[in-house]
């Protein structure tokens, strides 16, 4: 005779198996929106106005009372000391060209603070991107009829108006510093040092060693990276997270199994963006311990944020399969393919919001949106016009800085390692959470790395060590009120960024059992409980129970959000009970009523 295991057992099981790892805040998801080249002012300067008057344009108006930030207002739009006045792009001037966003070019735009060589340093135009004003172009902005979504963001969730690059410089050092606060540590395997690593530190955008990446641009200077980074920290407490990239799929294997990755799109002008995937855009793949070499995909749906052969290195499309299957890693980074990252040049505001919104909406619309922070963040300016200085907290001395004079970026007797200089441009910072404060900007000094010491402290996974910038980041806690959920999900139109429906934050803890009523002839039936909200936007427990006042039945995943329920009594009415338990320990039932008719 087989050994039997009590079917209570098994839920118990599963139950323990669902069990998220404790956290030291409501927040049980992480997801980070980590797009491309945009500095605050960029997209900010005018906040919480807009000009609402070009036709076709989507309009914006501020809630009462809606904040102000530092942003352009008075002389530093009229008389500003740069050589070209800010002035505002519309929406048909989406498309433009990418601007000079080097480590050094920023630092010299800055001039020692005065902040006005923008348009000789990191101004750039030409004749397939002008669109008519030159390297001025530098000092254009957008405001809420362009990026529309990005202000109803702001308007009503938090942002930050004092957030900052942790250091100058591309993209390569802005997604090393959020995963690790740290660009030391560069062995250059192939290509020129020049311009790419200054002192062992990554101050440009060399590409992952061909050893690392399959992907790898062949012909750009090659690095590899030592150190810790979060995902070392995240295995070694056995949480879920992983990387998702557009484009990391191949597009094709070669006959000696090495990956192609050439899937690409078009923008919205009509222009090819190049390949969706960008190498030095994934930081995870210059370490050995998290590359992927080969862009293997996960063994399975259910594997995705564990390890296996994708090493939580994985497609975009990934996030979203998971996601419809029930499945979101603690820890989420998306990176979109390139044509919707925002990078001027190739992508643009328009398409960006596209696959932000759309992402986004399909969180809030999952079972793990109570319990989930969403952060929309920037890897670096783009060498846009921003007003605001940054405060130079890690002082650099290598040939390559310039804040204040030919190698000179503040006092860098105290540095730890060179060619750190920073913190470097101001760039956006949006929480959306049901924790997030409404309609609120912070003025916390914060930077890229301050997004790592916020996983680092919800998950007590301790810091990266080896000088790594956490240890000085910022908190971005005060974007948030945890004691309450006071922020309903805002479900956006992903082409016009306006407001399509807004949800309030739940009143009470409510179950909500789905189906409600149904008639079937089938034996079993899949029951929803992923509805069921509660009041502090936590996470929920879930039993599933037969009730008396309907026939007997067997209930299968009664402790999971999906059960399944097999009417064994035969044909006629089933009432099958969901009750749910919240963190405070409130409750709630709802039941589903079926009508089975048999076959």
């Amino acid at each position: 005779m087989k050994n039997l295991i009590p079917i209570c057992s098994l839920l118990s099981l599963t139950a323990l198996a669902q069990t998220p790892p404790a956290t030291t805040t409501p927040i049980q998801h992480v997801v980070v929106i980590f797009q491309e080249n945009v500095s605050f002012d960029h997209y900010f300067a005018t906040y919480p106005n807009a000009l609402n008057k070009t036709p076709g344009e989507p309009v914006f108006n501020a809630a009462p009372n809606t904040p102000g930030v530092n942003g352009l207002s008075g002389a530093l739009l009229t008389k500003n000391p740069n050589s070209a006045q800010p002035f505002r792009l519309t929406r048909a001037q989406a498309v433009t060209c990418d601007q000079g966003h080097g480590y050094t070019q920023e630092q010299q735009a800055y001039n020692s603070g005065f902040m006005d060589k923008f348009v000789e340093f990191t101004g750039f135009s030409s004749a397939s991107c002008d669109i008519g004003v030159g390297k001025s172009v530098v000092m254009g902005y957008y405001d809420g009829n362009t990026v529309t979504a990005f202000w109803n963001y702001a308007q009503n969730y938090a942002m930050s108006d004092n957030s900052y690059g942790t250091v100058f410089g591309p993209s390569t050092p802005g997604a090393l510093n959020l995963i690790s606060g740290q660009t030391h540590g560069a062995t250059l395997v192939s290509g020129s040092a020049s311009g790419n690593v200054s002192n062992g530190t990554v101050i440009g955008d060399p590409r992952p060693a061909l050893s690392l990446d399959d992907c790898t641009i062949k012909t750009a200077a090659q690095i590899t990276m030592t150190g810790k980074h979060v995902g070392d920290l995240l295995n070694a407490k056995n949480i879920t997270w992983g990387w998702f990239a557009g484009g990391f799929r191949p597009s094709s294997v070669n006959p000696d199994g090495t990956a192609v990755c050439a899937t690409s799109h078009n923008n919205i002008s009509g222009a090819s963006a190049g390949t969706d995937y960008i190498p030095h855009h994934e930081p995870f793949q210059y370490f050995q311990s998290s590359n992927n070499l080969h862009h293997l995909p996960p063994s399975s749906t259910s594997k995705i944020g564990q390890t296996d052969q994708a090493n939580h290195q994985y497609d975009i499309t990934d996030f979203f399969t998971a996601l419809n299957a029930g499945i979101m890693p603690a820890v989420s980074y998306l990176k979109a393919p390139a044509y919707q990252d925002g990078h001027a040049g190739y992508s643009d505001p328009l398409d960006e919001q596209t696959f932000v919104v759309n992402t986004v909406n399909a969180i809030m619309s999952s079972p793990f949106w109570n319990s989930t922070a969403i952060i929309i963040a920037y890897d670096d300016s783009d060498g846009w016009y921003d007003h605001q200085m940054s405060p130079i907290v890690s002082p650099s001395a290598v040939s390559d800085d310039n804040v204040g004079g030919a190698g000179v970026c503040g006092n860098a007797a105290s540095a730890a390692y060179q060619g750190r200089c920073g913190y470097g441009p101001r760039l956006p910072l949006i929480v959306i959470s049901p924790y997030a404060k409404v309609n609120y900007v912070d003025h916390t000094t914060t930077d890229q790395s301050s997004i790592l010491r916020f996983i680092e402290d919800n998950w007590s996974l301790g810091r990266i060590g080896d000088s790594s910038m956490d240890a000085v980041a910022g908190p971005i806690n005060n974007m948030f009120d945890f004691s309450k959920a006071n922020a309903g999900a805002v479900i956006l139109d992903p082409s016009t960024g306006t407001v399509m429906v807004k949800r309030g934050a739940a009143a009470a803890t409510k179950a909500i059992a789905s189906p409600e009523t149904i008639t079937t002839n089938n034996s079993t039936l899949q029951l929803d409980g992923s509805l069921s909200t509660a009041v502090n936007g936590g996470a929920l427990s879930y039993v599933w129970s037969v009730s008396p006042s309907g026939l007997p039945a067997a209930v299968f995943g009664g402790n999971t959000a999906h059960a399944s329920v097999q009417f064994t009594a035969g044909p006629g009415t089933y009432v099958i009970q969901l009750t749910v338990t919240d963190s405070t320990g409130a409750t709630s039932t709802d039941t589903t009523t079926v009508n089975y008719t048999g076959k």
